[in-house]
């Protein structure tokens, strides 16, 4: 096999890893998977696994579509800043090709929403069209909401709606509680990533809520939305919660404490640390068989 024969599905590789990181793998992959396992946790035994896996490629498709959205809009800032890393910056995807990706993801999420409303139960006819307002708000976020000071009100929309999203495509009605403290986790994390783009977001003019904040403001204030979500579940359902939930919220809300207090990296780590428990303490809850939560 000649060289150029060899480069062809070398480039191919390359190109799809490049497009994994364009979309922010990381949210993406937690995001989808929390929304999955909520959905698996509130289905009957027999539809868990089918429920699961529609609530996923709806996730699944809609935060690609957020996520290359932002980097082909954020190209030339990210450039700007020297943020190598991304690879629409770095010049090894294009903006357009990206852009049409962002597309035709969004476009794929709309009847793979609309799916989640098949079958009976009182949550599922909303939950679809839930899932595409919160895709609404994050599209919108990127397109715009995020260099003004109402750039939180999509992360409490999505986050605080995603419970929902996931439960009624199990037929069940949405966890209020469930609900507030996933939209204060949301908002906690748009706080918290900002922080680490402090500088670069100063030197391109980005100018969000978190960024007139300013990064310690922006840490303290993701802490205190971490350990308000936890305030919300451990008080709502104290007496139902098993006791490897209640661990871990507790848990997150010291983490949270330590990252309000913290300095730079440290206090950022905390903040994240704590966020990341406090999804733990969730999932333990619901993989624990009380789904007090669900309720």
């Amino acid at each position: 096999m000649g060289r150029g024969a060899q480069q062809g599905p070398v480039r191919a590789a390359a190109v799809v890893v490049d497009l994994a990181r364009a979309c922010h793998p990381a949210p993406t992959v937690a995001v989808t998977s929390f929304a999955a396992a909520l959905a698996a946790a509130a289905a009957a035994p027999g539809q868990r696994v089918r429920t699961a896996r529609r609530v996923a490629v709806a996730i699944g498709l809609g935060h690609l579509a957020i996520g290359w959205t932002n980097d082909a809009l954020d190209a030339p800032l990210d450039a700007a800043a020297g943020r190598t890393e991304k690879p629409v910056a770095a010049g090894r995807l294009s903006r357009g090709g990206v852009a049409v990706g962002a597309v035709l993801a969004a476009a794929a999420a709309v009847p793979a929403s609309l799916a989640l409303a098949g079958g009976s139960g009182p949550g599922r006819p909303g939950a679809g069209r839930l899932h595409l307002v919160g895709l609404a708000g994050a599209l919108g976020y990127d397109l715009g909401l995020k260099g003004t000071a109402a750039s939180p009100l999509p992360y409490l929309l999505f986050f605080g709606s995603l419970p929902a999203v996931a439960t009624g495509a199990a037929g069940r009605p949405a966890p209020r509680l469930l609900c507030t403290a996933a939209g204060l986790l949301g908002l906690a994390a748009h706080l918290a990533n900002t922080v680490p783009d402090a500088d670069a977001d100063a030197a391109t003019g980005v100018r969000g809520l978190p960024q007139r904040l300013g990064p310690r403001a922006s840490r303290v204030g993701a802490a205190l939305g971490v350990a308000a979500a936890d305030v919300v579940l451990l008080t709502g359902r104290r007496r139902e919660l098993g006791a490897a939930a209640t661990a871990l919220l507790v848990a997150a809300g010291a983490a949270g404490a330590v990252g309000a207090a913290a300095d730079g990296r440290t206090g950022f780590r905390a903040v994240m640390g704590a966020a990341a428990l406090s999804v733990a303490g969730v999932l333990a809850d619901t993989a624990g068989g009380r789904g007090a939560l669900l309720r």
